[in-house]
């Protein structure tokens, strides 16, 4: 079985880290006042390292960023809708490779029946690099992996869901790619301390985003994604590891371009490539990245982020917080609470911009069992998440469940 609790077990312990830098809310530029580090009381939101002062942002032609910033793209995008693919108020399931290759299908084709549910997010490549279908890119870029590829070609499928007018979300697993990784053992992150290939907290490797081959093999595989008819290409760990900012890691380089510039870069590219495709373009993103006033050293900075995709999507699970974030006192027992809380800032962040991303957030749909006071995620905490969207004006979502077992009763 493969590993797909990539937002609730490999990373939890860092993110809750992270999490503390919510505490700082004032870290966000509101009202024209900027903040200095005194005002964040001393939280972080990476390990033994300040946030990024925040600077004075605003749509108008003398607006300042802040320096570490400055110099990423934040001109206005064209982002009309797409020939022959018209917007959706999108209210999405993630579904993973065996799901979508199995019976699982039809309870979840069911599920979209009866239910306000009117997309998926199918998984193209995973968190392990394994593959739904076979394509050109990988067979020149890692055979393994379109050895291993579930199927031969996902139009049949696609054509499958169309009908039952599903909209389909391509999501692909962008710079996490053990497979990638371990094949190609020269383009992988190193540790310096060791001199191996870095592995992550559930010890998988990573490869560089900075290497070449690598960013076009994710290229490769989004283009042919749209090419079988995806309707939107969603990138998810479109950033660097979330690791403490003294790790001693080489990221392989090949210039002074930072890693927020390695990530907007590789997002305007794929809009370049997929653009005359007629399919959008989407960016999973940390849920703290709306909150902190940095990139988190992971690359993805809000507005970077938001300004070059159609769509930006926070992952806004309550389980991820950490006590006292946002002055809540445990987050997962306060879904409304944490969800109205964020949004406001991921709304305030886009109002910077003058051409911003949609807002589409990730929200929870299972139980995080392995916290001390943990809340049961039932069809009411459920129902609260999207409460709190739609309360301020949000009324896209994606449902996260690994496991892809969802409450029929949560989205009526």
């Amino acid at each position: 079985m493969i590993n797909n609790t990539r937002r609730q077990l490999s990373e939890l312990p860092l993110a809750a880290l992270l999490s503390l830098a919510i505490v700082a809310r004032a870290a966000l530029p509101t009202n024209g006042t900027a903040t200095t580090n005194a005002q964040l009381a001393g939280t972080t939101n990476t390990p033994n390292a300040a946030p990024t002062p925040a600077t004075n942002v605003s749509r108008s032609s003398n607006r300042s960023w802040p320096r570490a910033f400055a110099n990423l793209n934040y001109a206005a995008v064209d982002k009309p809708e797409c020939s022959g693919n018209p917007r959706r108020e999108v209210k999405a399931i993630y579904v993973n490779l065996y799901s979508a290759c199995s019976g699982k299908l039809n309870d979840l084709i069911e599920l979209a029946g009866q239910t306000d549910i009117n997309a998926f997010v199918i998984d193209v490549k995973d968190d392990r690099g394994n593959l739904l279908f076979r394509n050109m890119a990988a067979a020149k870029l890692n055979a393994e992996a379109n050895r291993k590829a579930l199927m031969d070609d996902a139009r049949p499928l696609l054509q499958r869901l169309k009908a039952k007018q599903i909209y389909c979300i391509a999501r692909i697993v962008t710079f996490k790619d053990p497979l990638f990784a371990r094949n190609h053992p020269q383009k992988a992150i190193i540790n310096n301390r060791t001199k191996e290939p870095f592995q992550g907290s559930d010890g998988l490797p990573w490869a560089s985003p900075y290497d070449a081959d690598f960013r076009e093999y994710d290229l490769g595989i989004a283009y042919a994604a749209a090419v079988a008819g995806f309707n939107e290409i969603q990138f998810d760990y479109i950033r660097f590891p979330d690791v403490a900012r003294n790790a001693n890691l080489n990221y392989r380089s090949p210039g002074s371009q930072s890693k927020a510039q390695a990530v907007q870069s590789f997002l305007l590219e794929a809009r370049r490539r997929l653009r005359p495709l007629n399919v959008y373009v989407a960016a999973d993103v940390f849920g703290l990245v709306c909150t902190t006033a940095d990139d988190m050293d992971i690359g993805q900075y809000w507005e970077a982020v938001s300004n070059a995709v159609d769509y930006i999507c926070p992952m806004m699970y309550p389980s991820h917080y950490a006590n006292r974030s946002y002055g809540l006192r445990v987050p997962d027992q306060q879904p409304y609470e944490l969800i109205d809380r964020g949004i406001k800032d991921a709304l305030r962040r886009n109002r910077n911009l003058a051409t911003p991303a949609r807002l589409r957030p990730w929200i929870q749909a299972f139980t995080a069992t392995w916290l001390k006071e943990y809340h049961q995620y039932d069809v009411a905490a459920v129902k609260a998440q999207i409460k709190a969207l739609s309360d301020n004006g949000v009324q896209s979502y994606l449902i996260w469940n690994p496991a892809n077992n969802y409450q029929k009763q949560a989205y009526r």
